[in-house]
């Protein structure tokens, strides 16, 4: 399960399709930035502004699935 507290890296070694979630919150998978792979998904909602519930409940779907 994704939590707020989630390291980047961690969410995206999960799952391949994880990726796509990012895709679809427009984040580029932070391959370009250096501290990125290191923040939890709380800071990288804040970060870019969006929906820290929304990217859970997205990123969760996939482990219901």
């Amino acid at each position: 399960m994704f939590r707020p507290e989630t390291i980047v890296a961690d969410a995206l070694a999960a799952d391949p399709k994880v990726r796509w979630v990012f895709a679809a919150w427009h984040l580029g998978g932070c391959n370009a930035c250096e501290r990125a792979p290191n923040e939890t998904l709380e800071q990288l909602a804040e970060g870019y502004g969006i929906s820290l519930e929304g990217f859970l409940r997205d990123l969760n779907s996939l482990v219901a699935n």
